[in-house]
């Protein structure tokens, strides 16, 4: 049995269970909180759940699914513990709910949610992390601060005519450049995608439109452009995914 099953919830728990249930749809020495590895856990979050979910402390900013902080934040300024988020968090990563929903603050329809999307060990530790940085102020420290999106204010810049944009590896809504620069005339930009999420690479303005091939693990989305001078921007077609924050601008000369 695991743990976060172990003990009948209360009907203060229940309450949060079941509003959650409508609002989530989510080598060395690790850190570790009660036998979970945090680590481990914040790293399978950014990889399979913050192309969706955006949660602060891990740097996800994914808009499809629910905004964790958002959903917990009533709990947790209401004094429910690590222990209850934990719970309510596994047993939606085991079973999701299955029933259309939509996001309470936008009212947007919300993709749903596959089931067992981690389990085990995997899943506690999941559920273990988001329970700890859920709707809680500043930074992870320590060895978690070494793991997440890092948003990247490098610029690419196009040699013989390719410019070279490369996914975050993690699965992240981010590419490892913030920006890119290249020279007027055919462009061809390529972005590897070494993550198991949906990426692509797409460019639009100045009345330029084209999307590349979605692509995952370890395949590479292409596209020519004819480009003027002027600024473009560059980003992910993936729906949900510009809107989180995977782009970035491209200035030609």
């Amino acid at each position: 049995m695991n743990r976060y099953d172990s003990a009948p919830m209360s009907r203060g728990k229940l309450a949060l269970a079941a509003a959650a249930a409508l609002l989530v749809g989510v080598s060395g020495c690790q850190l570790k909180d009660g036998g979970d590895n945090l680590v481990a856990g914040k790293q399978n979050f950014v990889a399979k759940c913050g192309s969706c979910h955006t949660l602060k402390r891990a740097g996800t900013t994914g808009v499809t699914g629910p905004n964790l902080d958002q959903a917990f934040a009533r709990a947790r300024q209401d004094g429910f513990g690590q222990s209850t988020f934990a719970g309510v968090v596994y047993r939606q990563i085991l079973q999701p709910a299955r029933t259309a929903q939509t996001d309470p603050a936008t009212g947007k329809a919300l993709a749903p949610m596959p089931a067992k999307l981690f389990t085990g060990d995997d899943a506690q530790d999941v559920a273990a992390y988001v329970a700890t940085a859920v709707s809680k102020p500043g930074e992870d420290k320590g060895q978690l601060a070494t793991v997440g999106v890092k948003r990247s204010n490098e610029v690419a810049k196009a040699q013989g005519g390719k410019l070279t944009i490369p996914a975050d590896p993690s699965g992240a809504l981010a590419f490892r450049f913030g920006s890119a620069e290249a020279q007027a005339g055919s462009v061809e930009l390529e972005s590897q995608n070494k993550s198991s999420v949906d990426h692509n690479i797409a460019v639009d303005g100045n009345g330029v439109s084209e999307q590349g091939p979605v692509v995952k693990n370890g395949a590479v989305s292409k596209v020519t452009v004819d480009l003027k001078p002027g600024e473009y921007a560059f980003y992910c077609s993936v729906p949900g995914h510009r809107q989180g924050g995977m782009e970035g601008k491209l200035t030609v000369k």
